[in-house]
C-alpha cells in the first residue's frame, strides 16, 4: 500500500484524502479516530478532534452527511484500547492512530485496513513501518519529533547539573515509542559520564 493513496496532511495532522474519493459516489464514509491513553473528553484531544472535523468540512466532507467519524479511546486502559480497535477495523474505510500505543493494537487487530498514525516518534524501532520512505504495511503516518532528540535531553540535563553522575530514566518498558529513546538516552551517557539507571513503570 502506497501512502499517498489515502494520507495527506491536515492542519498538523494526517487525513485520508478524502476529497479525492469524493467522486466515486455518495457512500458514507467512515474515518475510526483511536487513542489509547488520553479521554475524549482531555482538552487536547478535544481541539485536535475539533480541528480535524473543522478541516474535513472545508474539504468537502461533513460529518452525519457524507462522512461519519467514530471517536474511541481506550483512557490508558489496554483491554478496553484493543476493544475499541476491534471495534473500528470492522467498520472504518481509515483509522487515524494517536500515539504508538493506539497503532500497536491496531495493527495487531488488522493488518489491511489503513492506519494513519500522528504522535508516534519512532515508528521504525516500534515495527509499525519496515522504514520513513517506504512504510511496507497498513500503518504510515507523522512523526512528532525524531526519537535520538532524546540524547539531547540527557545532555540538557547534564548541562544543568554537571556535576550529576547518576540518572534514572522513567519508562514504559512494553510502550512501543519508548525503544528508540531509551537507545538515543544510552548511547548518549558514556560521553557525558553518566551512569543510567532505567525506572520501569508499568502504569
Amino acid at each position: 500500500m502506497k501512502r499517498r493513496e489515502f494520507i495527506t496532511l491536515i492542519g498538523g495532522a494526517a487525513a485520508w484524502p478524502l476529497a479525492a474519493r469524493a467522486q466515486q459516489g455518495q457512500r458514507m464514509r467512515r474515518i475510526g479516530w483511536l487513542t489509547a491513553s488520553l479521554a475524549l473528553n482531555d482538552p487536547e484531544i478535544q481541539a485536535r478532534n475539533a480541528k480535524f472535523v473543522e478541516r474535513l468540512r472545508e474539504l468537502g466532507w461533513a460529518e452525519g452527511n457524507n462522512v461519519q467519524i467514530d471517536f474511541r479511546s481506550g483512557a490508558g486502559n489496554g483491554d478496553v484500547a484493543r476493544k475499541h480497535a476491534a471495534e473500528l477495523v470492522a467498520v472504518a474505510d481509515v483509522v487515524l492512530a494517536n500515539a504508538s500505543q493506539a497503532v500497536r493494537v491496531l495493527q495487531q487487530t488488522s493488518r489491511t485496513v489503513p492506519i494513519v498514525f500522528v504522535q508516534v516518534p519512532d515508528p521504525v524501532g516500534a515495527g509499525f513501518v519496515d522504514s520513513l520512505a517506504q512504510p511496507g504495511s497498513n500503518a504510515t503516518g507523522f512523526t512528532s519529533f525524531e526519537y535520538a532528540i532524546a540524547a539531547k535531553w540527557l545532555a540538557l540535563l547534564k548541562e544543568i547539573a554537571p556535576a550529576v553522575k547518576r540518572v534514572g530514566v522513567i519508562r514504559g518498558p512494553n510502550d512501543p515509542a519508548g525503544s528508540g529513546q531509551w537507545g538515543a538516552i544510552q548511547s548518549a551517557a558514556p560521553s557525558l559520564g553518566v551512569e543510567l539507571r532505567p525506572l520501569n513503570s508499568h502504569a
